[in-house]
């Protein structure tokens, strides 16, 4: 592929995460076109239609999500902070909006597809890996795992629109209240 050809497909798929958070995925093409900054010609070439683009969109997603692991895995002090940087990030209000348009659709269209799963899969591990270390370090309580994190975030970035009227007007302090739970020390641990 030509670097022009590479930089527009960029622009598309960045574009359209944008106005897929913004408007849904049934946002319209022309939106997404002039996002990018390019022609519908050149989206549909690209992306024939919005399955197709949906998908990329999806795969960008976990893409995003797997190198920002990296990056907080990398720039922080212990596991803890890893954890706490990642979740935090994953939870911005943008990234949510993107994560609650594609909660929408069909798994088969996003989810159950081969790069998704398989990038998903190795966040994933890196993820636990996280919640190992930090459980060894002894700053997270050894009853939770890397399930109560996915869970965690899925509810406050997938299904925003289910939370408690109070919850959903200020979801970062119960995010962190949330979090704050999961320390080493920080309560009862599940089961008692």
């Amino acid at each position: 592929m030509r670097a022009d050809a590479r930089r527009n497909l960029h622009k598309i798929v960045e574009a359209a995460a944008e106005v897929v958070a913004e408007r849904g995925v049934n946002a319209p093409m022309e939106a997404i076109a002039k996002r990018a900054g390019v022609g519908i010609g050149t989206l549909y070439r690209r992306f024939p239609d919005r399955d197709a683009l949906i998908a990329a969109v999806g795969d960008h997603y976990i893409h995003t999500m797997a190198e920002a692991l990296d990056t907080a895995a990398a720039g922080s002090a212990d596991a803890w902070s890893a954890i706490w940087e990642f979740v935090s990030w994953v939870a911005e209000p943008g990234r949510a909006a993107l994560s609650t348009a594609l909660a929408v659709l069909p798994e088969e269209a996003v989810v159950d597809r081969e790069e998704f799963a398989r990038v998903r899969a190795g966040w994933v591990e890196q993820f636990a890996a996280l919640v190992s270390k930090a459980q060894a370090e002894g700053s997270m309580r050894p009853d939770v795992g890397v399930e109560d994190l996915i869970h965690l975030l899925n509810v406050f970035t997938c299904h925003p629109d289910q939370l408690p009227a109070p919850v959903a007007a200020d979801p970062g302090r119960y995010l962190r209240l949330m979090l704050d739970g999961m320390k080493s020390g920080a309560a009862t641990p599940s089961g008692a």
